[in-house]
């Protein structure tokens, strides 16, 4: 079984948790690719819940439109995961959540993402 998180990410999560505990800010996770393996690395760190507010792992339509802040504006003309996409989701989970920060994620894992921009795994 694989260590997690992975040891050469250990010192990065460690260094964000303790910048994040010095100047008391916190950060809020909306990811989509990674199925949720960001939280649960910022969550490896004894007394996370100092600077981490919540997460959510938006990995389909319906939980885009139900946690996601995803409305039918964002159906149209849909072209994958942009950086505007990734944006929208992040601010969503940073204001819904109340965070300093928000950290987001999305990409195409495969094996059904085609050959459309933005959608090749």
């Amino acid at each position: 079984m694989a260590e997690f998180p992975p040891p050469s990410l250990a010192p990065f999560i460690q260094e964000i948790f303790s910048l994040l505990k010095a100047r008391n800010e916190t950060v809020s996770v909306a990811e989509t690719a990674a199925g949720g393996l960001i939280s649960a690395s910022l969550l490896s760190i004894p007394g996370a819940s100092a600077i981490y507010k919540g997460g959510v792992t938006v990995y389909t339509l319906e939980s885009r439109l139900a946690f996601g802040g995803w409305t039918s504006e964002n159906l149209e003309g849909y072209a994958g995961p942009t950086p505007e996409i990734v944006a929208g989701l992040a601010g969503h989970a940073r204001r819904t959540l109340g965070s300093t920060y928000a950290v987001g994620e999305s990409g195409t894992a495969g094996p059904t993402g085609g050959a459309t921009r933005n959608r090749t795994p």
